[in-house]
């Protein structure tokens, strides 16, 4: 069976999602096999593997760190919030049902066996577990029948490493506080503390280090910097929203729905040198973006009406109207067209008018599509012809239907990667797009064409802003991530935790 070490931080965003994803990019350099594990996430970034099956998109970032594929065992759970007091709840890949959290709450020790089996599946064909918590193991209110912090380390016997966050102040009551609110068992099986997201000179915060081992008589095991590695983020809690965006040579706007999901189908576009992608939220954001892209969302309906409600969608329609380049993903393909139906409840229930910008009618199903497609452009009139017969890769995840109606072109044909049966994907009409597939601009060909597409429009010269391999990208930042790390933790100790146990 593998050892196993366990990143818990004081608070949500603290970094355990890209420590996790650090240590088991150095214990694979070394020659170990290595896997991550997260027994329950809650996140709207989510993946779908070759199986068909639903995992969060943390442990996926993870299993790429070690060089490996991703697989539900990494993530027996997963909540996907629909609303602000309930989840759907996924087990094993698979949708459970939509709870309340106090339901939700009393039935989760239920579901100890399932993380438990998962755990030890991959135990048995791995070196070593690096299993990443979540939110803080001082949230005494949720203490009881615990199964991703506390309770899964004592279920794995695995000793935790304790993440501060000092970028946002108080890391040492953060630390100190956090470790005092734990029952004595619990504290003996924190073995170290990392101060993570640190920028300045070290040996001013020494003094610090020295009380606080003095005071949790648990050594610091490593000040890590503050690291700008372009990884895919977890949840709606990343950075990339706020980033401060100056406009590029070809710009990029992505509506910041309230319930946005799967963000990370942007990120190659973001890597481009000389394109700028920002995340809008209100209308005076939007300003003359070369693209305009809804991205896909938790709940379609209600982020329509959001997007209704503060002005944005009218914005929208006029950019439409003068040509601009609308592209929908998934629940923001859904939005373009005329009607939205959810007849069982899907999400609220009824039915609105959509953006109109598509002559399509979507319905809500109950059962949920879950599968990885290859396929190609096969109709794309308007500004983006260029990608005519450019293959496509990605996956689909969603709860509705859509019709075409007259006067739109289907856009893509796929095949279904479980079934293996082909079928048409998407929508277009002028220079307005949409496609159910998330990852569709993954390819290096797909980004490079879209960038080349809207050069064209623009009368500029693209061909220095080439896109990158974004396979090839990710791989180089996982490197530079465990360097970074190397320097700063003590590897020699963390060695000696994981070997020790608890």
């Amino acid at each position: 069976m593998a050892k196993a070490i366990m990143i818990q931080g004081t608070m949500s965003n603290a970094g355990k999602s890209l420590l996790t994803a650090g240590l088991c990019r150095i214990f694979t350099q070394d020659g170990y096999k290595v896997a991550p594990f997260k027994s329950q996430n809650m996140a709207l970034n989510s993946f779908i593997t070759e199986e068909g099956l639903e995992m969060g998109r943390a442990q996926v970032m993870q299993a790429e760190a070690a060089g490996i594929k991703p697989s539900v065992l990494m993530n027996p759970i997963l909540l996907k919030p629909t609303n602000d007091v309930g989840s759907q709840v996924i087990v094993n890949g698979e949708v459970l049902g939509t709870m309340s959290a106090r339901d939700y709450f009393a039935y989760k020790k239920k579901l100890i066996p399932e993380v438990m089996k998962a755990y030890h599946a991959l135990a048995e064909k791995n070196d070593i577990i690096v299993i990443e918590g979540a939110g803080s193991p001082a949230e005494i209110n949720l203490k009881e029948e615990d199964i991703v912090n506390m309770g899964m380390a004592k279920q794995a016997k695995a000793p935790v490493l304790l993440v501060g966050d000092i970028d946002r102040g108080g890391v040492f009551a953060q630390l100190i506080g956090t470790i005092m609110l734990l029952d004595e068992d619990e504290r003996k099986i924190v073995k170290g503390t990392i101060v993570n997201k640190f920028r300045g000179d070290k040996t001013i915060l020494d003094p610090g280090l020295k009380i606080l081992e003095e005071k949790t008589g648990v050594p610091v095991v490593g000040v890590a910097p503050y690291l700008n590695i372009e990884v895919e983020d977890e949840d709606s809690l990343t950075e990339r929203f706020e980033a401060p965006r100056e406009v590029g040579v070809i710009d990029i706007a992505v509506i910041r729905l309230p319930r946005i999901s799967n963000f990370t189908d942007f990120n190659p576009l973001e890597s481009i040198p000389g394109v700028s992608l920002r995340y809008v939220k209100h209308p005076h954001e939007l300003k003359q973006p070369d693209m305009i892209i809804l991205p896909g969302t938790k709940n379609t309906m209600e982020d329509l009406l959001w997007m209704r409600q503060t002005g944005l969608e009218a914005l929208i329609l006029k950019e439409a109207a003068k040509g601009k380049i609308i592209y929908g993903v998934c629940g923001g393909y859904q939005m373009l067209g005329e009607t939205l139906s959810d007849p069982h409840h899907v999400e609220a229930g009824g039915e609105i008018k959509g953006m109109g910008l598509l002559p399509m009618d979507t319905i809500f199903e109950q059962a949920k599509t879950r599968t990885r497609v290859t396929g190609t452009f096969r109709h794309m009139g308007g500004a983006l012809k260029l990608l005519e017969g450019t293959k496509l890769e990605g996956y689909e995840i969603h709860m509705g239907e859509s019709v075409l109606k007259e006067g739109a072109v289907s856009m893509n044909e796929i095949t279904d990667g479980v079934s293996h049966v082909t079928k048409s994907d998407g929508a277009c009409k002028d220079n307005v797009y949409g496609s159910y597939v998330h990852g569709i601009f993954d390819r290096e060909e797909v980004a490079g064409k879209i960038i080349r597409a809207i050069g064209a429009i623009k009368g500029i010269d693209v061909e220095e802003m080439t896109s990158i391999d974004f396979q090839a990208f990710k791989e180089t930042q996982y490197d530079i991530l465990a360097a970074e790390l190397r320097k700063h933790l003590d590897m020699k100790k963390i060695y000696e935790i994981l070997e020790a146990g608890i």
